[in-house]
């Protein structure tokens, strides 16, 4: 059974490092995981982790706040044991016919709340 995992200082910092090479910027670009938009969970079924954030661009970093609007609103991350992070845009998922790059698994979007098929929250702008 999928559980919602707690975001240590860690996770964030490995999040946000996955987020920036994405992107192409360095770490430094972001100052974190915007409160209320980030979960993370554990499927036991897959032994992957699960992740999805609103980044928070360093105001001091145009690249970074252009990064994080459109298709980079929001970054679905997955780890997969053994593995490390990878991490999509899917701001745009859904938006016009737009479809999630990733299937994730049932169990955890009906843990977050996520409709069937997506990969964002319901509430993401």
């Amino acid at each position: 059974m999928a559980t919602n995992v707690i975001v240590t200082e860690q996770a964030r910092t490995q999040l946000l490092a996955a987020a920036a090479i994405l992107n192409g910027l360095p770490v430094s670009d972001y100052t974190g995981l915007r409160p209320g938009q980030t979960y993370y969970a554990y499927d036991p079924a897959t032994r992957t982790y699960w992740a999805g954030a609103s980044l928070v661009p360093s105001p001091s970093s145009l690249q970074a706040e252009v990064s994080t609007q459109d298709d980079g609103a929001y970054v679905l991350f997955e780890h997969p044991e053994p593995g490390s992070w990878i991490a999509r845009d899917v701001g745009l998922a859904g938006v016009e016919g737009a479809r999630c790059p990733v299937q994730v698994p049932a169990s955890i979007l009906q843990l977050w709340g996520w409709s069937p098929g997506s990969c964002r929250p319901p509430s993401n702008p």
